[in-house]
């Protein structure tokens, strides 16, 4: 098992990263942690098949895991395609214990209009869980200035929800960031991205973006809710 971090020490490393290159922050990953306590959390939002283009030319087989609520859009979908025929990874797919139909059952249909909340502690948290059980450094996507819950998400830290490191090399980008690397480096990303869906989730709940609207305003629309869970 590789050394375990304090969070004083965490701190040190993410203030050293600070305003670095995010390939610096992945290195730091992948030589600190094995490949068995190492992984990607990919949405196959923007970030992070900007983070699947930097990390696979860092380690090729570094790990990379998705979780698929069974609700997703096509197009999310044929971005984890388009990326494993790019390069060559083998995405782990984390889903839903309970099917649509189970839940459907046990809580009415179409759960995400009425408690949005619990339906994504079925379909993303527990999945999520399940996810990091084994790991011990997760990789995640967030930028600073995506939502005030992201705001001082440090380059490194310690994630106390999920007992385990967690890597943001993003935090400080913008969304042209992003896609300036993306486009530089001509990397597999949503179409859906092109059709005024700036932040994609779940097909049921997200809408498209009208221009001058909040980037997050087509998720979950209708409801005191701007995040699902993963990095409250």
């Amino acid at each position: 098992m590789s050394k375990v971090w304090t969070e004083d020490e965490l701190k040190k490393v993410s203030d050293g990263l600070e305003g670095k290159d995010p390939v610096e922050a992945l290195k730091w990953a992948d030589d600190n942690f094995s490949r068995e306590e190492l992984s990607l959390a990919c949405s196959f939002g923007p970030e992070d098949v900007a983070l699947v283009d930097m990390l696979v030319k860092i380690n090729p087989k570094a790990r990379i895991f998705y979780l698929d609520t069974d609700l997703l859009f096509k197009e999310s979908l044929d971005v984890k395609d388009r990326l494993i025929e790019r390069y060559g990874i083998s995405p782990e797919r984390y889903g839903a214990k309970t099917t649509l139909d189970e839940m459907a059952r046990e809580f009415g249909e179409e759960l995400w209009k009425r408690e949005p909340d619990k339906c994504c502690n079925i379909r993303k948290m527990l999945p999520l869980a399940e996810a990091l059980s084994g790991l011990r450094c997760w990789i995640t996507g967030i930028r600073r200035d995506q939502a005030p819950t992201r705001a001082n998400a440090p380059v490194v830290g310690w994630d106390a929800k999920f007992k385990l490191v967690k890597v943001n090399p993003l935090v400080r980008w913008t969304s042209e960031d992003v896609w300036n690397y993306i486009k530089k480096n001509n990397v597999p990303y949503n179409v859906l991205h092109d059709r005024n869906y700036p932040s994609i989730g779940c097909e049921p709940c997200t809408k498209p973006v009208m221009p001058g609207e909040d980037p997050r305003a087509g998720r979950w629309a209708g409801f005191q809710k701007t995040e699902c869970g993963l990095h409250k």
